[in-house]
This record gives C-alpha cells, sequence and structure tokens, in this order.
C-alpha cells in the first residue's frame, strides 16, 4: 500500500532525518579519532585533528538544516538563531594549550580562521537582508520575523567588533560562548515543545515527558560542564568537557530523532505553523 504525503511533508521529513544523520555523522567520526588517536580534551578538539572536516562539514550541515526548517513559529526563531551559533562553533575553534598555562588557536591556523569567520560573517549578514525581502515579498514579516533577525544581525555585529578590536578575547571564546548558548536554546526549544505540544499525540503526554527530561537534562549537563571547569575537574585527569559535550549532543539527538516521529505524520509541520 502506497503512503500518500505532501512534498512538504517529504521534505520536512529528510531535512529532519538530515539533522539526526548528521549527528549520527559526528559521533562516529570523533569515535573513530579517539580510539585510533588517543583521548580528546573536548568534542570540539577534533576540529584540530583528522575528524576536523567531520566536526566543520557536520556542523554546517546542522545549520543549513535548522535555517531550512522555515517558519514563523517562536521555536523557528530560536532554532534559526542556534543555526548561526552552530557556524561559529564549526568556523571559529575551540582554544587548546599553547605550551604554557594559558590557551590560544595556533598562530598558524589564524589566517584560516579569520578568512572563516568573515566568510560566515558576510553570508549570515546577507541571508539577514534576503530573508527581511522576502518576507516582506511574502506576506509573512512579523514581529517575530524581526526580531529573530535582529537578534542575528546583533551576534553577528558584536562578533565583528570584539573580533576587530580585541582579536585575542575573541579566539579565547568566541567558540566556548557560542556552544553553551547554542545548546541553551535547544533546551528551550525542547521546554517549549513539552510546555505547549505541537501534536495531539504530544498533548496527550506521549512525548512532553521526553521533551521536558531533554530539556533538564541539558541544563544539568551545562551547569555540570561549567562547574567541572571552573573547579579544575578537567586538570585532575577527567576529561569533563568531552564528557559534557557527548551527553549534550546525546540529548540533542534524543530531541530531534522524538520530534522527527512526534511529526512525521503531519500534512504541514506545526513548526512552520505563524505564531507571534
Amino acid at each position: 500500500m502506497r503512503i500518500r504525503t505532501t512534498s512538504t511533508q517529504r521534505t520536512y521529513r529528510y531535512v529532519r532525518l538530515a539533522i539526526i544523520g548528521a549527528t549520527v555523522f559526528l559521533a562516529v567520526g570523533v569515535g573513530i579519532e579517539v580510539v585510533t588517536g588517543g583521548a580528546l580534551p573536548s568534542v570540539s578538539a577534533s576540529y584540530y585533528t583528522p575528524a576536523g572536516p567531520v566536526f566543520v562539514g557536520t556542523l554546517t550541515a546542522i545549520a543549513l538544516a535548522l535555517l531550512a526548517l522555515s517558519g514563523r513559529s517562536v521555536e523557528q526563531g530560536l532554532l534559526d538563531v542556534a543555526a548561526v551559533l552552530a557556524l561559529v562553533i564549526a568556523y571559529v575553534p575551540t582554544s587548546v594549550s599553547c605550551g604554557t598555562a594559558t590557551r590560544c588557536v595556533p598562530v598558524a591556523l589564524r589566517a584560516t580562521v579569520a578568512n572563516n569567520a568573515a566568510a560566515v560573517a558576510s553570508v549570515v549578514l546577507l541571508g539577514v537582508v534576503v530573508a527581511l525581502i522576502l518576507a516582506r515579498v511574502q506576506g509573512t514579516l512579523s514581529r517575530g520575523v524581526v526580531l529573530t533577525a535582529a537578534v542575528i544581525a546583533a551576534i553577528v555585529v558584536a562578533g565583528i567588533v570584539v573580533g576587530a578590536l580585541a582579536p585575542e578575547l575573541f579566539l579565547a571564546g568566541a567558540h566556548e560562548v557560542a556552544a553553551v548558548a547554542f545548546f541553551v536554546l535547544i533546551a528551550v526549544v525542547a521546554g517549549l515543545a513539552a510546555w505547549r505540544p505541537q501534536s495531539r499525540a504530544a498533548a496527550h503526554g506521549r512525548f512532553r515527558a521526553v521533551y521536558a527530561a531533554v530539556a533538564a537534562g541539558i541544563a544539568v549537563t551545562l551547569l555540570a560542564l561549567v562547574g567541572g571547569v571552573l573547579a579544575g575537574v578537567d586538570r585532575r585527569g577527567f576529561p569533563v568537557v568531552l564528557v559534557g559535550e557527548s551527553l549534550a549532543l546525546v540529548l540533542f539527538a534524543v530531541f530531534w530523532i522524538v520530534q522527527t516521529v512526534e511529526l512525521w505524520r503531519e500534512v504541514d509541520p506545526a513548526i512552520t505553523s505563524p505564531r507571534e
């Protein structure tokens, strides 16, 4: 028996599956590096290893997939911002030990990082302008769309200013700030999915408990990660950042798997609904 689907439904299924597949791709790439190359201080540190192209490619794919889930809901606005943060995580690497007590991005890579960061900033700002024009032409321009565009533009402009005036500060913290903010946004989206369900199944409690658990799990993981770093747990031999990032990625994957199942039969997924 042939299952009838709409083109919109199929597109959203494939985009959601792409996010899940990209997360698995990253897990496999980093896992192979850990087995063959030794322990890593963090998932982000794979940027400097043979798994680097997998790391950058995965986050780029996730960013594009998040942007492809177009819509005007609150959740979508948060995911649009998360997509931009994913690009920052991908192209501005985490700092590593420089042979001293301080951490930095190696000098040999700084020209590459500067080039990549400038390209990302340019494309994102261009994308903001195009998105606003399209929304105006399509009659979908709203306060939510304008606010999302303004937040994204502010993030990019802030990055440009800090990068120009305090490059060392930008290189030392941009990746970490973007990574924490990314997972905070995913936790908020999961929390919203639990608070205001998007389908009849979720409304009856079938998925709400999972979304609430994901939101709480990411929040606890981030708090434990930051606390562990501040307490110097990583310096005592326990890879607190690697474990924290890994748990956060698992919860990220769980959220998308569960929401994909929830919305699998939706003709027009509710995440695209025009909520202000």
